[in-house]
């Protein structure tokens, strides 16, 4: 094409310059000025690397002044063009704009703009980018979205009460699942479901001091989320960046003494607009009818303005059902606002219970049953589905399962409270007590004799507790010679096991941090034992040292020295045996202690080491544990029931050991009721809670269904290929792993998700869970999902040209593949994707307007395709033009049905799947109390938007490949 003075050219290696006109020829060069820049750049007058700019009718143009005009009409005058159209601003009518006029700084986003602009992509980004639309579509029709990108075992009551509860509008729920069964990972995956969704941007946790750092080590490795620490220093830093520091951070973890500790803190705390709220250990929030303790005002505050709130604790009735209702009240203070009235709803579960019994039952259903199931059911006319349910075709099952989720939705806080028992969770170790009986030092007995004269003004509690720790007694006798360790047997026995168990790992326990540290010394000093202490008196800091050097294989410390601060929260289950140097005051502390070993996936047997002195109240307190609550072989849900039942006599004999008299009969009168008690449990809530809560076959094909999606190998082809054109090193290693670092030649300068010094991936779930070292990449991982931003927020394979060696067809033969996206704009919120996610749609057009897209499928169609050089393409582009204006057109006429289907179909669903998400709601509200108005309200208006979206969806052309049929 010959060169004019005025006329606009695009440079096709440096289309940063933006629009370039030509300002001076001679008889081999031309000069182009880019005024967007400032530079210039002399070109060769034949063979340059340019290509003209020439706009059609439909185009919206810019003027360098900034008003846009619509192109009806194109002219040519001694070779430079000029557009005549109506302004965009003012709706006047046949301007004319000659493109010398045009804007500079011109960008070129549409497909069709950038081929005519010669922007050429090479023909492997645009394969990524068809794979890219295609997979994400594909991805976010999965209802497990949220629950796949987690470095987690697939455990099914941990999935499924994160896809329940994950999917909620601001859910408000108590996870009380027994220790070791996954509270902190149904947590993540709740939080994790949460953002990726859109019902939540801003989360808040509040733990205890001691699990802070653990929280956010779990939070980033298992779930890639990057919480923020707050404590005082980070408090203070941020108050010079905002008014309120909390808002300088999305994601906060911080301990409940910090907010305990200042009013206005907390109240700064209370105004940030938060999603969701995360307590753990919320046994620790007192609370009585007139005196709640300042930990639980500060979280009831906080509750009130935080639409979501997950509470978390291993002991829901432990500390008393009182507290059980307390906590139950922050999460609904509407539902439970009168306690007596729920101590009488507790005792109304046996007749659920037992009707979720008869349906479980594999035998036909009496008439009494049925009347009962009719009206436990309520309103609802269930006559067909009790006829199928009772009698013997294919259907039985089936109905017999919708009954019991009917029954499960109906009645009781199953709501509002999930809690799986070990009993209805396979997975654990046996648990096995081994006591070892040692005889009492004449110098302890000589010190609590004197120490009982001398506190003869103690309370019986006050004697007890010193009981229970005779060092202490002797130490506070004999002062700063009270070297208790050079005869207390346990230490001796303590030596002698660790000696003779050199190669396993024990974690040992006792109450009080004092004696963790003398026996650290002692254990050194003596054997040369390597033991790690962990204690209140440590940093936090100190204490993640402490349990890393305990965990490490290779070099750690054989044994880890808690005091009692360390049974909660931290897991050890990398150990098997346990020690308890002394027994806690309570049955809680007691589970907690073994809680930390006796998680779901421990692979061994729990052996629990009890030394204790005879003649002492640590016997009293032995046998009272393991005689009569059962409390160190199998989990204890009685445990502070009874505490408190029998309170007084249980201390009198803690506090006088020699006195034994009606001891053996006390001891069996709290096994009777033990045995009472569990057995109601199991009979009403507690059955109908673990069959709520664990999900059953549910639950079980979820876990199937990810375990399924692991093994596709697209991720991995997907992955490779992006790396590839994104510019990331790989390299491989074994066992699955792959080494990724930055290059120098990358799409981006800094890849979102890639470290500076790189790191290690793993696509494998196993190998994730053995290597910490190694990010678990998954479709939900950082590294792809700023990947599949990166290429599909931008023009990254939007446009390309490639050649078809095809000797069938005749040279010079045009086709056009066409790639459309069907798609709706809305709030992330509304969760549109579930719907109709960017949905691509292809068409491969001939000349003719013929769609050869289902008779050539992509994927072969792109192996068949070589590359053309850029300079060739815009050549061949600027021979085929009118061509492709004429193939685009017809590509417009043929896309409105197609995308008009699946928007229909998207509406459809939509309405299908919300209206009856709605009417359950609503059928429920009238029977169960614990579905809140606000949450059926927010259900309604869910629905309205989402189809007011879906109506207005739309499509447009997201890329384009010109396809040009050659011999050679």
């Amino acid at each position: 094409m010959p060169f004019t003075l005025g006329q606009r050219w695009i440079s096709d290696t440096e289309s940063e310059l933006g629009l370039g006109t030509v300002v001076a020829i001679d008889t081999r060069m031309i000069t182009l000025l880019f005024p967007a820049t400032g530079e210039s750049r002399l070109y060769a007058k034949n063979d340059s690397p340019v290509t003209r700019v020439m706009f059609n009718p439909g185009d919206t143009i810019t003027s360098h002044e900034g008003w846009q005009l619509e192109v009806e009409e194109v002219t040519e005058e001694n070779g430079v063009l000029t557009y005549l159209g109506t302004r965009t601003d003012s709706g006047e009518q046949q301007v004319a704009l000659r493109e010398v006029m045009l804007d500079s700084k011109l960008v070129f986003n549409k497909p069709q703009d950038r081929l005519f602009a010669g922007q050429l992509d090479r023909m492997d980004r645009f394969a990524l980018r068809y794979r890219a639309r295609k997979y994400q579509s594909e991805q976010y029709r999965l209802n497990i979205s949220g629950l796949r990108g987690t470095r987690t075992s697939l455990i099914p009551h941990q999935l499924h009460i994160a896809h329940d509860v994950g999917r909620r509008h601001a859910p408000r729920v108590l996870l009380a699942d027994e220790v070791g069964l996954g509270k902190t990972i149904e947590a993540g995956m709740i939080i994790h479901q949460q953002l990726l969704a859109g019902r939540a941007a801003r989360v808040l946790i509040i733990v205890p001091e001691t699990l802070q750092h653990q929280w956010l080590v779990e939070m980033l490795r298992r779930f890639n989320l990057r919480f923020a620490l707050f404590d005082d220093e980070r408090y203070a830093e941020a108050q010079h960046d905002s008014d309120n520091p909390f808002d300088t951070e999305q994601l906060v973890i911080c301990s409940l003494d910090f907010v305990r500790r200042n009013k206005q803190r907390l109240d700064l705390m209370a105004e940030a607009d938060w999603d969701l709220l995360v307590v753990d250990e919320a046994h620790h929030l007192a609370w009585e009818l007139d005196n709640p303790s300042r930990e639980y005002q500060v979280i009831e505050q906080l509750a009130r303005q935080i639409s979501g709130v997950l509470l978390l604790t291993a002991t829901p009735e432990q500390l008393g059902m009182e507290s059980h209702f307390a906590r139950l009240r922050l999460l609904d203070p509407s539902r439970f606002h009168d306690f007596q009235q729920f101590i009488a709803e507790q005792k109304n579960y046996r007749p659920v219970a037992d009707a979720v019994a008869e349906l479980l039952a594999d035998k036909a259903l009496d008439q009494q049953a049925l009347n009962r199931l009719n009206d436990l059911v309520g309103e609802q006319d269930i006559e067909p589905l009790l006829q199928v349910a009772n009698g013997q075709g294919e259907g039985k099952n089936a109905a017999r399962r919708e009954l019991i989720s009917m029954l499960m939705d109906r009645h009781g806080t199953s709501r509002v409270l999930f809690r799986n028992t070990r009993g209805g969770v396979k997975g654990f170790p046996h648990r096995e007590l081994h006591a070892i009986r040692l005889p009492l030092p004449s110098q302890y007995q000589t010190a609590i004799n004197v120490s009982g004269i001398m506190n003869g003004k103690k309370s019986a509690e006050e004697r007890a507790r010193d009981m229970l720790y005779p060092e202490q007694i002797y130490q506070a006798f004999e002062g700063e010679n009270g070297t208790w360790w050079n005869f207390d047997p346990r230490v001796e026995w303590l030596m002698g096991y660790l000696t003779s168990n050199r190669q396993q790992k024990i974690l040992v326990i006792c109450a009080k941090a004092e004696t963790a540290l003398q026996l650290e010394q002692i254990l050194r000093e003596r054997e040369g034992i390597r033991a790690a202490v962990f204690h209140e008196g440590l940093s936090i800091i100190e204490r993640d040292r402490a349990a890393a050097w305990f965990a490490d294989d290779e070099d750690g410390a054989q044994v880890l020295l808690c005091s009692e601060i360390g049974s909660e929260g931290r897991n050890f289950q990398f150990a098997s045996q346990m020690v308890m140097f002394d027994l806690p005051f309570n049955p809680d502390l007691l589970e907690q202690r073994i809680g930390r070993l006796d998680r779901i996936g421990q692979a061994h047997d729990i052996l629990i080491m009890v030394p204790y002195l005879e003649k002492t109240a640590q016997s009293v307190l032995l046998r009272w544990y393991h005689e009569g609550l059962d409390a160190f072989e199998h989990t204890c849900p009685t445990g502070r029931t009874l505490y408190d039942q029998v309170y007084s006599t249980l201390i009198n004999y803690l506090a006088e050991p020699q006195n034994d008299a009606g001891l053996d009969a006390f001891i069996q009168e709290c096994r009777h009721q033990h045995n009472q008690i569990r057995q109601q449990l199991e009979q009403g809530r507690d059955r109908l809670l673990e069959l709520n809560s664990n999900g059953g076959e549910q639950a079980q094909q979820l876990a199937a269904q990810i375990e399924q999606q692991d093994s596709h190998i697209e991720l991995v082809n997907f992955a490779l290929n992006l790396f590839d054109i994104v510019g990331i090193n790989q390299e491989d290693r074994s066992d699955n792993l792959l080494v990724l670092t930055p290059s120098d030649h990358m799409l981006v300068p800094d890849f979102p998700g890639l470290p500076e010094d790189g790191c290690t991936i793993t696509f494998d779930r196993n190998q994730a869970l053995s290597r910490e070292d190694a990010q678990y990449v998954t479709w939900e991982h950082p590294l792809i999902l700023n990947g599949l931003d990166l290429i599909l927020s931008g023009d990254t394979g939007s446009c390309a040209l490639s050649l078809l060696k095809n000797k069938a067809l005749p040279v010079g033969t045009l086709l056009v593949e066409l790639i459309y996206v069907v798609e709706a704009q809305a709030p992330k919120h509304l969760q549109l994707t579930r719907f109709l996610p960017p949905t691509p749609v292809r068409l491969l057009l001939d000349r003719s307007g013929n769609n050869l897209a289902q008779k050539v499928e992509f994927e072969s169609f792109n192996r068949q395709l070589s590359t053309v050089n850029r300079h060739t393409g815009s050549k061949l582009v600027n021979a085929v033009q009118q061509d492709v204006h004429q193939i685009l057109t017809q590509g417009e006429e043929q896309i409105t049905s197609a995308a008009q289907a699946i928007i229909d179909e998207a509406r459809r669903l939509a309405d299908e799947t919300l209206s009856a998400e709605l009417n359950r709601l609503e059928a429920l509200r009238a029977v169960n109390p614990n579905i809140r108005d606000d949450e059926v309200a927010a259900q309604e208006e869910n629905r309205e938007q989402v189809l007011t979206s879906l109506n207005g969806a739309g499509w447009r052309l997201d890329a384009l490949r010109l396809v040009v049929v050659t011999h050679q």
